[in-house]
């Protein structure tokens, strides 16, 4: 799940590389993609010892409903504002479920949280200022980020979504506690808002599917592409 997420979202932000707004933007959105790419890389190169695959098997040799992804990680890119707004959502509970990790009793799973958490703080970092930004800019600025909550806020919950493994791992202190990630997470959109004059969405209903599997249209469309090479060249390297 860990894994998907970050690999599926990766290839979203890559699809940026040469659109951001100035040049700067773009090598940070470049960058920022580059970061999840290497984060999914080590944990499924982790994930596939427990199945004696790589992390390439993994990644390019399983269909759509193999794939565990939140399904906002799969949506298709929008306006700048969109983008933004998706990251800053991501980003903090990536941050917080980090942190939680950092706890974990899983030597491994520790030692990639406190890897991946301090290339997530300047991930954060980035996507608040942005956030911040577009916010307080001008009135379309403002209003194309408060279309992008509105859009993007039915999918959000389904980044804390738990089960019964995820529930044992995190009694045996191995995983994160996701209720945890979430009450810091909401704290968190709380604060920034309020500081930001924004209105929280109050819909209670959210998407889900992403994490057994069941996706949008979008996830097809992407592994189509990213799988091509290896699907078309079985076993090929460089």
């Amino acid at each position: 799940m860990l894994a998907d997420d970050r690999l599926i979202l990766s290839h979203r932000l890559s699809q940026q590389c040469g659109h951001g707004p100035y040049l700067e933007e773009d090598i940070a959105l470049t960058n920022i993609a580059l970061d999840l790419l290497g984060q999914a890389n080590e944990i499924y190169t982790y994930a596939g010892t427990l199945e004696n695959k790589s992390a390439d098997e993994l990644a390019y040799l399983r269909t759509d409903t193999q794939f565990k992804n939140v399904i906002i990680s799969e949506l298709e890119n929008d306006d700048f504002a969109w983008i933004i707004a998706r990251q800053f959502f991501f980003d903090i509970s990536a941050y917080h479920l980090y942190t939680e990790l950092l706890k974990s009793k899983d030597e491994t799973l520790a030692a990639i949280a406190e890897k991946s958490l301090k290339e997530v703080t300047y991930h954060l970092r980035h996507s608040k200022k942005w956030f911040h930004i577009l916010a307080d800019g001008t009135d379309e600025s403002r209003n194309k980020l408060t279309d992008a909550i509105d859009d993007l806020w039915s999918y959000t919950f389904e980044l804390f979504e738990t089960n019964p493994t995820i529930d044992s791992l995190a009694k045996q202190g191995i995983a994160a506690d996701l209720k945890i990630v979430k009450e810091k997470w909401l704290k968190d959109i709380n604060e920034n808002f309020a500081i930001l004059n924004l209105t929280v969405p109050k819909n209670t209903w959210m998407h889900s599917g992403g994490r057994v599997g069941k996706h949008s249209e979008h996830l097809g469309r992407i592994l189509t592409e990213m799988q091509y090479l290896q699907r078309s060249f079985p076993n090929a390297a460089w």
